[in-house]
């Protein structure tokens, strides 16, 4: 392709971030995507019905509603509708018990009984500075932060998680949290899942954890549109095997450093290739796909209005399974996250028929069958679940790989949360995104700020080029109302 002025590879959310970004500012952008269908972890397909369409990967979307990037672009003006289900998320115990985060912190704080006043205090003041927490932890972590009121905020409440559960004394308080922290997919307790379940946790009585209408891959779609409007074109079915394919000033990789290992060849210094090599990887998600027939019956029936549900027993059983899970030890028992979509979104129903999306935090590269690993895991909370599956389909860990190259072994997130690769994403940098070769970014996951559909890495990437090699300072226009800038008129305004 010639004549292009960037050329994207890979259109997941931070693709997609990283070409709209560039578009908007009067770049000529195409972007490559191997698969047939764009979106990368924003797919979705109807596996068993044709009315009833799955998530594939990612189904509900904290991030959405908050990035900054997200913020601006707008999906509700652009049709995308973020629906809010009745509890954000809920965490069940063995005998019926439960406990629920509801978007009301009140509320959730009444229903919490004695730790409902410390789950309001560590709750509140990160309620309050939402968009200064979420924009701290969601930056490219070399700056200041305009807030400085946030950072202490929540660096208390993280170490106090590190150190006494943030003061939570019974077990359906602490086991809610933690459920929260193993979306970081890493040891715990640690100070990057701390933060993450800080992160997550405000966010559900904030702007929520919902769900697109629709279905995720909408979300893909308007920013594909978006795109197209400005000029981008999308290129799907051919895989780019090396960077020489590529004609265009600027590249863009939305992939993992191995995925650029592989594209630049010999071309890249041996100190920087060796940095990339060392880059770790996580543990793996094992994904199981459910069409089933009428709601699950869990056995305490307020379960059926949680958007999320975290099925990983007593907080003790929680941190067992996840660092089995970082040690490469496979259980029998995994932390296994689930969604019922037509709780939140009853369009997504055919009839009585209905999906049902879940993961398990497995080793990474696991090639057990998560099918059967995830049916005993709802059982225990839900009997009878079985009994409605009308149809069922398993992704390995392993195999994962095959269906996203980001995912290695599985690792949906990119690169594993350590501390270290938590600061130094993927290597250490003070321009984490630009590579030693002219002209090319990495703009994935595996930079900061790191895993989730907030679009961020690849907004940060695509800014970071602009300054770098257009001499384009303005941040463009991101809003469906704003209308195309050309990049001589930005460089004017900047």
């Amino acid at each position: 392709m010639t004549g292009a002025d960037v050329a994207v590879v890979g259109s997941g959310p931070n693709g997609l971030a990283a070409a709209v970004t560039l578009a908007r500012a009067g770049l000529t952008v195409h972007v490559h995507e191997q698969a047939a269908t764009i979106g990368g972890g924003l797919r979705g397909e109807a596996l068993f019905d044709s009315g009833v369409w799955h998530d594939v990967c990612a189904a509900v979307h904290p991030m959405a509603a908050a990035s900054s990037f997200f913020r601006e672009f707008d999906l509700a003006a652009r049709g995308v509708a973020l629906l809010q289900p009745p509890i954000a998320y809920a965490h069940p115990l063995d005998g019926g018990d439960a406990a629920f985060a509801y978007r009301d912190l009140a509320r959730t704080a009444e229903r919490l009984g004695p730790d409902g006043e410390t789950w309001r205090r560590l709750m509140e003041p990160l309620v309050r500075r939402s968009s200064a927490v979420t924009d701290l932890l969601l930056s490219g972590q070399r700056s200041l932060p305009r807030d400085m009121v946030a950072p202490l905020q929540l660096g208390s409440r993280v170490l106090g998680n590190l150190l006494r559960t943030n003061g939570l004394r019974t077990e359906a308080a602490r086991a809610l949290l933690t459920g929260v922290a193993a979306h970081g997919v890493g040891r715990l307790p640690s100070l990057p899942t701390a933060a993450i379940a800080m992160l997550l946790g405000h966010l559900a009585h904030a702007s929520g954890w919902p769900l697109p209408q629709g279905g995720s891959r909408r979300i893909a779609e308007v920013m594909a549109d978006d795109l197209r409007m400005h000029g981008g074109v999308l290129h799907t079915g051919h895989q780019v095997t090396d960077l020489a394919e590529l004609d265009a000033r600027v590249i863009m990789l939305d992939t993992t450093p191995h995925g650029l290992l592989a594209l630049a060849g010999d071309r890249l210094p041996a100190r920087y290739h060796r940095a990339l090599s060392r880059f770790r990887y996580g543990p793996g998600a094992a994904k199981a796909d459910f069409l089933i027939e009428g709601p699950i019956p869990w056995s305490n029936p307020e379960m059926g209005q949680a958007g999320t549900v975290h099925l990983g027993g007593r907080r003790a059983e929680t941190v067992a399974a996840e660092n089995a899970a970082v040690r490469g030890e496979a259980s029998e028992e995994p932390f296994v996250l689930l969604v019922d979509p037509v709780v939140t979104d009853p369009g997504r129903a055919s009839g009585e028929r209905r999906p049902v999306w879940a993961y398990a935090h497995v080793p990474n590269g696991d090639t057990r069958d998560p099918v059967p690993l995830i049916t005993r895991r709802i059982e225990r909370y839900a009997p009878g679940f079985a009994d409605t599956v009308l149809a069922s389909r398993g992704v390995t860990a392993a195999d994962y790989e095959s269906y996203n190259p980001n995912y290695p072994g599985g690792d949906i997130g990119a690169g594993a949360l350590t501390l270290r690769q938590s600061l130094l994403r993927p290597t250490p940098a003070w321009n984490p995104y630009r590579t030693p070769l002219q002209g090319v970014y990495l703009c994935s996951a595996s930079t900061p700020p790191g895993p989730s559909v907030h679009g961020m890495c690849g907004h940060l990437a695509a800014l970071a080029a602009l300054r770098r090699e257009f001499g384009i300072t303005a941040v463009p226009h991101l809003g469906p109302h704003g209308g195309a800038r050309t990049a001589e008129k930005i460089r004017r305004e900047s």
